[in-house]
Formats: C-alpha cells, sequence, structure tokens
C-alpha cells in the first residue's frame, strides 16, 4: 500500500518586507566627552587657566552648587571650544563676558552646534560677588548655552536667577582691565583674545 505523501508548510512570522521600505530613524548618538560621568569630586579638584593676549585668568568651579553647568564648562573647555574667541561684551563696573562661539577664528559647524547645547538653569546659594562666574542666557528660563561672566563687583540681584559655578582665583586684575577697556555700548572696540583655556588639578598650583 503507498501511503499519501505529507506536504508540510511553514508558517512565516514575520510580514514580508515592503518594497522600498524606508529605514527605521535612529537618533544619532552624541560624541562622549571627557568629563561626561566625572563624580562631583573629580570636577572640584579641577581647576582652569584662561589665557588671554594680556593675561591669564583662574578658575575653581563649583560643581556641588551646579553640576551640568561646571560639566559643561569643562567638556567645552577640553575639547578647545573657547579657543580663539574673544570677550565680547562689557559693562563697566559689572561684568566681562566670554564664551561666545561665533568670536572664533574659526568655528566649525560641529563646534556651533556642540557649544549651542541649551542647559536647565542652576541657580544655588553661590552669592554673586566680584570674582564669582555665573552662565550668562537670554530672558528665556533654560536657554543658557556657552557664554558666561566674570563679576568685578557684588551683584547680589543676580542670585536665585543666574547660575554661579566658578570663581576667579587669580588674575582678576587682567578682568579688571578687560573692564576697562574701551567700548561702544557693551561691545569692546578692540575685543581681546581668548587664546586657549586648559585644565588641570587644582592641588598642582599649590
Amino acid at each position: 500500500m503507498v501511503l499519501p505523501t505529507l506536504t508540510i508548510h511553514s508558517q512565516e512570522t514575520s510580514e514580508p518586507k515592503k518594497v522600498n521600505q524606508r529605514p527605521i530613524a535612529v537618533e544619532p548618538l552624541l560624541p562622549i566627552e571627557p568629563f561626561d560621568g566625572a563624580t562631583v569630586s573629580k570636577m572640584a579638584s579641577t581647576c582652569a587657566r584662561l589665557e588671554t593676549e594680556i593675561g591669564d585668568i583662574r578658575f575653581e568651579f563649583f560643581p556641588e552648587e551646579a553640576p551640568t553647568t561646571v560639566r559643561n564648562f569643562l567638556n567645552l573647555a577640553a575639547i578647545g571650544a573657547f579657543d580663539t574667541t574673544t570677550f565680547s561684551r562689557i559693562v563697566k563696573n559689572f561684568v566681562v563676558q566670554g564664551g561666545n562661539i561665533s568670536t572664533r577664528d574659526d568655528a566649525s559647524p560641529d563646534i556651533r552646534r556642540r557649544a549651542a547645547r541649551r542647559l536647565p538653569d542652576e541657580p544655588n546659594r553661590i552669592g554673586h560677588l566680584r570674582g564669582v562666574v555665573s552662565l550668562a542666557r537670554p530672558d528665556q528660563p533654560n536657554s543658557a548655552t556657552s557664554h558666561f561672566f566674570i563679576l568685578v563687583s557684588d551683584s547680589t540681584f543676580l542670585d536665585g536667577t543666574f547660575a554661579a559655578f566658578a570663581k576667579v582665583i587669580d588674575g582678576m586684575d587682567v578682568v579688571d582691565e578687560l573692564n576697562s577697556m574701551e567700548i561702544d555700548g557693551e561691545k569692546p572696540l578692540k575685543p581681546v583674545r581668548l587664546k586657549t583655556v586648559s585644565l588641570y588639578e587644582c592641588a598642582d598650583s599649590r
């Protein structure tokens, strides 16, 4: 007796692929930067030397009070974003402002995009006193990017609104000289260039 032949049909577990089907969009991963994942203690032990055309200014940081702001500044400094920028705003007896990436000698599209990353506001307990460094921003909340200002006089009316994140530990004479430059409105007629920012262990300077 001849047995009937059995035909086994395989079951498809997925739908057939459509012709010319568009690939699923994947968000590009942001590059890992030097201080991504750095602890508060690591950031607090890091200082910055701002080498300007008229002298050096040194910062210490307050990551306990403004961790996101400090991390962003350290990352921008580490990748060279501040190099060749100018101090583009001066308000007499009030502030000197830097960090405007568009004033670079050669601001690449990548650097511009990175510097434009917006930061959450981090108002904190640090008083806005002479020598304190704080994050500049427009009137809109959570709109700060790379711009920072150094206070040349006590300005406590800024407390609770702006993110104070560092302090000048050496070079206030340079800041005062910057603040004394000739200006047109708030724009210096001969902007001083920030040649480079280097980072170092704070303990190394003591």
